[in-house]
């Protein structure tokens, strides 16, 4: 049977100010991409946060991004890459410290926005990243755009990769994804966004931006938490999968 995880951008409330439904998001997906507190999340945030994904037996993954709070981790950082080095390590110990006092632990990393972006093709912050990793647990996946600089090194490094989609994200003509900041960049119709999954997990193929045909390779379909209509969505999404006899579980 052929299966696929399902994963979201989750703990990235901050104190009094709310962002996304974590709980509901928790009843639908199988991995959980907790903020660490660089871009987002406060320690009580992420602590409930792991509690509610122990409990609904969803993986804990850190996303672990640039420190960048006021621009929710979305603005390119230059730096050093010993210092972005430390940055990983330091919030994938605190999410870890929090996820084992709720009853689980770290099982992967992905990287988060610009971050994530910045290192399909920046291979110094790549190899930053990838060194972080490696010196705390070698043994943990990490999640990447197919095709991308981090993904190859990682391998190279002895790291297991995951390949990952974006539900709700348009895509380049070349498999990139369509920056933010472009019209039409982020989907929002529950139905045409189903769709596109179930297209993308049954005949690895999404439409791109400019209306032709991207092979796009995925073991796990992100779901962000942020979007307008998330929970509908992510419920769409899996609705069409399970209807059409498509596994959903955990990559790890």
């Amino acid at each position: 049977m052929t299966s696929i995880d399902l994963n979201s951008d989750l703990g990235e409330s901050f104190g009094t100010w709310k962002l996304g439904n974590d709980d509901a998001m928790l009843s639908i997906v199988t991995s959980a991409n907790i903020a660490c507190g660089f871009h987002a999340g406060d320690p009580r945030t992420i602590l409930d946060t792991c509690r509610a994904a122990a409990e609904n037996a969803v993986r804990i993954g850190a996303q672990v991004g640039y420190r960048d709070l006021a621009g929710f981790g979305r603005r390119f950082i230059d730096i050093e890459p010993a210092d972005l080095t430390a940055d990983v390590l330091y919030q994938m110990g605190a999410l870890d410290g929090l996820a084992q006092a709720a009853g689980s632990a770290i099982a992967y990393v992905k990287p988060h926005g610009a971050l994530y972006n910045a290192i399909v093709t920046h291979r110094e912050q790549a190899l930053a990243v990838i060194e972080a990793v490696h010196t705390y647990d070698p043994t943990l996946p990490v999640l990447g755009l197919p095709g991308s600089v981090f993904l190859e090194e990682a391998r190279a490094a002895g790291l297991r990769t995951v390949a990952e989609a974006f539900a709700d994200r348009a895509y380049t003509p070349s498999g990139d994804l369509v920056s933010r900041r472009t019209d039409g960049a982020v989907l929002s119709d529950p139905t045409v966004v189903a769709a596109r999954v179930l297209r993308l997990v049954q005949d690895g193929t999404i439409k791109a931006i400019d209306g032709s045909t991207v092979d796009v390779t995925a073991d796990s379909v992100c779901v962000h938490g942020d979007s307008p209509g998330a929970v509908d969505m992510a419920q769409t999404v899996r609705k069409i999968l399970s209807d059409n006899d498509i596994d959903i579980t955990a990559f790890v």
